[in-house]
């Protein structure tokens, strides 16, 4: 069955104003995304990923253009995002913070102690439940903010390089627990990585950037079939080519930013 589209965007541009000069960041983003469809963005450090983002997230506002996403509940928040670093609450402890968007919707208790308790046993943390962040590993943190947000049932995900500042280790672990969590709600998912790799590894399709203004230069359909692992993903020769692919277009556009 086709799935419907969750995201739609049509020619958005952020310009950002400073002392009497002016820095467009994205210019004329226009992509659909599906309903389910796990979406990841990679182009150039400072092309304007986050910025995009943010304006999904309702948190920039767009120059230029417009943006609709499809709401299938209005019981249930747009969005929720996750962030690299720092999105844990440090005063709430780790059932506090993945109960919070729940508690401040005002939603029975018992459904959301339910939820919460459900979402923590998913990313590996109940007996780290009552902790506070500081007794937290930055593992640790990212699963508590993963936790949060599909707690909170948003109509879309957004993530800005939530495995960025890992080891290697978590990181994989952490990427395995996220697609067997997506798996299984099938949520809409808009995803910044640097990393081609996990782009292979986690993506339904890849939206690759211009260097800034950033621009939608290319859209990758990934086939590879799921489940997938890091080792099938690095060691099939058809995912080795589209690997090549995106890390040319990278260093070309690198180039280009440096000239």
């Amino acid at each position: 069955m086709e799935h419907e589209t969750k995201i739609v965007m049509d020619d958005l541009t952020k310009v950002f104003y400073k002392k009497g000069n002016s820095i467009t960041a994205i210019k004329n983003i226009t992509a659909d995304v599906k309903d389910g469809e796990f979406v990841c963005l990679i182009g150039p450090s400072g092309c304007g990923k986050t910025t995009l983002l943010k304006i999904l997230a309702g948190l920039e506002k767009p120059s230029s253009g417009e943006y609709t996403i499809v709401q299938s509940d209005k019981e249930r928040p747009l969005q929720s995002m996750v962030f690299q670093e720092k999105g844990v609450i440090p005063w709430l402890t780790v059932e506090e913070n993945v109960a919070f968007g729940l508690t401040m919707r005002h939603l029975p208790k018992s459904y959301v102690a339910e939820r919460t308790e459900y979402f923590i046993e998913k990313v590996g943390l109940r007996d780290f439940s009552k902790r506070y962040p500081k007794e937290l590993s930055g593992g640790m943190k990212q699963r508590v903010s993963i936790a949060r947000a599909f707690a909170n049932d948003p109509e879309i995900l957004l993530m800005d390089e939530p495995f960025a500042a890992l080891d290697e280790q978590n990181k994989y672990l952490l990427q395995e627990e996220l697609l067997n969590i997506w798996t299984e709600t099938k949520k809409t998912v808009l995803f910044i990585t640097h990393s081609i790799d996990e782009a292979l590894l986690l993506s339904d399709r890849i939206l690759l950037m211009s260097s800034q203004p950033g621009k939608i230069v290319a859209d990758k359909q990934i086939t590879f079939p799921r489940p997938r692992s890091v080792e099938e993903i690095r060691s099939n020769p058809d995912v080795a080519e589209q690997f090549v692919e995106i890390w040319q277009h990278l260093q070309t556009e690198v180039q280009k930013a440096r000239a």
